[in-house]
């Protein structure tokens, strides 16, 4: 069953994935789950952690390397809990709230749009999208 799953999560599906399990009564029928991937936060990022790295090797900021790696596995993660349940905005929620507040801070201070400015843009727009897709599916709890 496992590798069924893997290999249908790895597949480029966003709405509904049909995955045969062999161990189900019959071994006919399909089960079926809803998926979508949620690109625009795994983007997100991948932007975060690659901005790091990039701090890194231009600049060999050790910090800079950290936070983006933090921040990044954070942002990720915060991706794939959304990828599993559309509600779960809240890891993603912080993580760009987070970079937005930090990010925003060094570029009203520096006024360069590299790499502070891009950061927060970015963190902006992602909790723009996450505040959207909040009101579009109101919480139940």
């Amino acid at each position: 069953m496992f590798p069924s799953v893997l290999i249908a999560q790895l597949v480029l599906c966003n709405s509904v994935c049909v995955v045969a399990h062999s161990n189900t009564s019959s071994g006919i029928f399909p089960s079926v789950f809803n998926m979508s991937v949620d690109w625009v936060g795994y983007g997100y990022a991948a932007l975060v952690a690659s901005g790091g790295v990039i701090g890194y090797v231009k600049a060999g900021s050790v910090p800079s390397l950290a936070a983006g790696l933090l921040f990044g596995g954070l942002a990720g993660f915060g991706a794939y809990q959304i990828s599993n349940d559309p509600k779960n905005i809240w890891v993603s929620l912080a993580t760009s709230g987070a970079l937005a507040g930090v990010m925003g801070k060094r570029f009203y201070g520096s006024r360069k749009f590299m790499p502070a400015g891009l950061m927060a843009g970015a963190s902006l727009l992602m909790m723009g999208k996450l505040g959207i897709a909040m009101l579009q599916k109101p919480q139940e709890s």
